[in-house]
């Protein structure tokens, strides 16, 4: 059995993300094989920037080859249209479990209104495929199908005096519906994709077992418990997504699964002799399995806050760091880089580049690097 420790599976991971720049079509980078997360201010955005050998701006999403949808755990992913169809099938929970574990903190609500939440899930895509019909602010949506589902689906929101469909329902249910969202668009407004086709409520566990081999493809080895977190299922849920072609290895004596294609990259990664400043929620930092990368548990602290998350600064194969960027007015952008430990000179060199490439894909014509 192949055993590794964890500064080769981050070697490994880096070169898996595209983190060393091979590509110059955006399209091609590898992390669109699962989809690239925008929660945050221009978080795919800068995680494309970080990826791709070339100039990164807005502009890139009005490629009609991308398309933004709430897909894994009802959360905002830019995909290629192309396979989007795919994700949608992989999204249809397998069975009831698994659909509770995708609502989330909704599961008692659902519950309490006396359905399943199967069919809770496919009430809410219904109705959401009947409102949207055109171009609409999400919270037109939500108060048009909060009409059309039953009351124990929806609450009163005592910040806008309005009841609402509950945020997670909506999100998983979305995809379901046929229904996108607008790249870029404040408030979030959604919009029906161009081909929606019908409303699929059949499970598909060959669509959902190539979502849990692509984590394990840029996130592996990782443990069957990591790939559940990311899905957004129960434990015994990803078993039955679980990929056959699977090699086991040991990191730091713990076992873990990689794609058996991907064994000679494990084994003879390239050197992570790289320097990017990571946005918050980037496919690197969404790997499960945080103890592999940031052993220690003050900083891990530092990484993944409950609120506010900032970037991370990768370096020499590790999360060396955090970064937040503040605009100064509409010109400039601030930003502030904690290195955990006192950086070499060409780091810090590097990591200014960086800042000034995240700086240009946000379309400030200047910035200021200041090291905390």
């Amino acid at each position: 059995m192949l055993e590794v420790d964890r500064e080769q599976v981050l070697a490994y991971r880096i070169a898996a993300h595209g983190l060393h720049r091979e590509e110059t079509d955006a399209a091609e980078v590898p992390v669109f094989d699962l989809g690239l997360q925008d929660s945050a201010r221009d978080t795919a955005l800068l995680g494309l920037a970080a990826r791709l050998d070339g100039d990164v701006t807005p502009a890139v999403w009005d490629d009609e080859r991308f398309v933004l949808a709430w897909t894994h755990r009802g959360a905002p992913h830019f995909h290629r249209r192309a396979e989007l169809d795919g994700i949608r099938a992989a999204l249809v929970p397998l069975d009831e479990k698994d659909a509770m574990a995708r609502i989330l903190w909704q599961r008692k609500q659902v519950e309490a209104a006396g359905m399943s939440a199967l069919d809770a899930l496919f009430t809410a895509a219904k109705a959401i495929r009947k409102v949207v019909t055109g171009t609409q602010t999400k919270g037109t949506v939500s108060g048009a199908v909060t009409k059309l589902i039953p009351d124990g689906l929806s609450y009163a929101c005592r910040g806008c005096g309005v009841v609402h469909i509950y945020e997670q329902l909506m999100r998983v249910a979305t995809i379901h519906a046929g229904v996108r969202l607008e790249a870029g668009a404040t408030p979030a407004t959604l919009a029906p994709l161009e081909e929606r086709g019908t409303l699929k409520t059949s499970p598909d566990v060959e669509a959902a077992t190539r979502v849990v081999e692509g984590y394990l493809r840029i996130n592996g080895p990782a443990a069957p418990g990591d790939a559940a977190a990311y899905v957004g299922t129960t434990r015994t849920g990803v078993d039955a997504m679980w990929p056959d072609d699977l090699v086991e290895v040991r990191v730091d004596g713990k076992k873990a699964f990689l794609p058996k294609d991907r064994v000679s990259l494990l084994e003879n990664p390239p050197e992570p002799d790289i320097v990017r400043l990571l946005p918050p929620l980037d496919p690197f930092v969404q790997a499960r399995d945080r103890a592999v990368l940031v052993p220690d548990k003050a900083r891990q602290k530092e990484v993944w806050k409950i609120l506010g998350n900032p970037g991370a600064l990768l370096a020499d194969g590790e999360i060396a760091g955090v970064w937040r960027a503040k605009a100064s007015g509409k010109k400039r952008l601030d930003f502030t880089v904690t290195p955990f430990d006192t950086p070499r000179p060409a780091v810090r060199t590097e990591a200014e580049a960086e800042a000034a490439r995240v700086a240009a894909a946000r379309e400030f014509p200047d910035f200021r690097v200041t090291f905390s």
